[in-house]
């Protein structure tokens, strides 16, 4: 096959001498149309003026018997070049899969301290309304953000989208995490508007059913909002409250950026 500018760049980088180049270039000559960048291209990687003349004169031109012959072969390498660039996309989509379905196939040490206590008191919404949640939908978490929150408290309307858009972004690569809203609302029509609005895609624990949990309500600071990230012991990994002091929901974010992108859940203790 005639060779191209970036193959005698690596060439010459790599050490050719101009005459074993020229000795290829007379053998399988030179493929491409030597512009300017081209030019400049070559001279940085070691080409001298007079190899450059030569190939400009078109001393190494492909011979026109063999012009059509090359082009069809070049067409048949780049559908080549294309189909496995194509199969290493599709491999590694394949093995991001593999390795997603590896992370969801998480094996409980002991009883889950949160699930335990939230399941049958959970509820999401689906098609525009609020649902129970299924056991199942738990089954494969192993670290919680437990939200406390309210409709009528300025600063978690204007936090909460912000919680939405890092949940829905980081969602699919951590199915290990869930959040789940525990309501500081007046009622259950308030908690239901708020999380229309807000278009909380995680679970709540139902309004009805907020005095059934009262050990993960023992997780709430002095205000809100306050979000808590903990693990299945139901120890704090990340808290809102740091030893009594409000630091506030986004450093808990950032503190959960670092728990997410490690393969075991950190000791961090962050105590109220």
């Amino acid at each position: 096959m005639p060779l191209t500018t970036s193959e005698l760049s690596l060439m010459l980088r790599s050490g050719y001498t101009i005459p074993t180049i020229e000795a290829e270039l007379t053998t399988r000559h030179f493929a491409d149309e030597l512009d300017e960048a081209k030019g400049k291209q070559l001279l940085k990687a070691g080409a001298t003026s007079e190899l450059l003349e030569a190939i400009e004169s078109g001393k190494f031109a492909v011979p026109k018997e063999d012009l059509e012959k090359t082009r069809r072969k070049m067409e048949e390498n780049d559908h080549e070049r294309a189909l496995i660039a194509e199969q290493a996309k599709k491999n590694e989509s394949a093995y991001q899969k593999q390795l997603l379905r590896q992370r969801t196939q998480i094996v409980k040490q002991g009883p889950d301290a949160i699930a335990d206590v939230a399941k049958g008191n959970l509820v999401h919404f689906q098609n525009g309304d609020l649902v129970s949640v299924t056991e199942s939908d738990l089954a494969e978490k192993k670290i919680y953000g437990l939200y406390f929150s309210a409709h009528w408290c300025g600063p978690c309307r204007k936090f909460t989208p912000k919680l939405v858009d890092y949940y829905n972004k980081i969602a699919s690569e951590h199915p290990e995490f869930e959040i789940i809203f525990v309501s500081s609302d007046k009622s259950a029509d308030a908690m239901t508007t708020y999380m229309r609005e807000a278009g909380m895609p995680w679970p709540a624990i139902e309004f009805s059913k907020l005095t059934n949990v009262p050990s993960l309500k023992k997780y709430a600071g002095d205000g809100i909002p306050d979000l808590v990230i903990v693990d299945t012991s139901g120890k704090v990994l990340a808290d809102s409250y740091v030893r009594g002091k409000y630091v506030g929901p986004e450093r808990v974010l950032d503190d959960l950026n670092n728990i997410l992108a490690q393969d075991v859940s950190p000791q961090v203790a962050a105590s109220h």
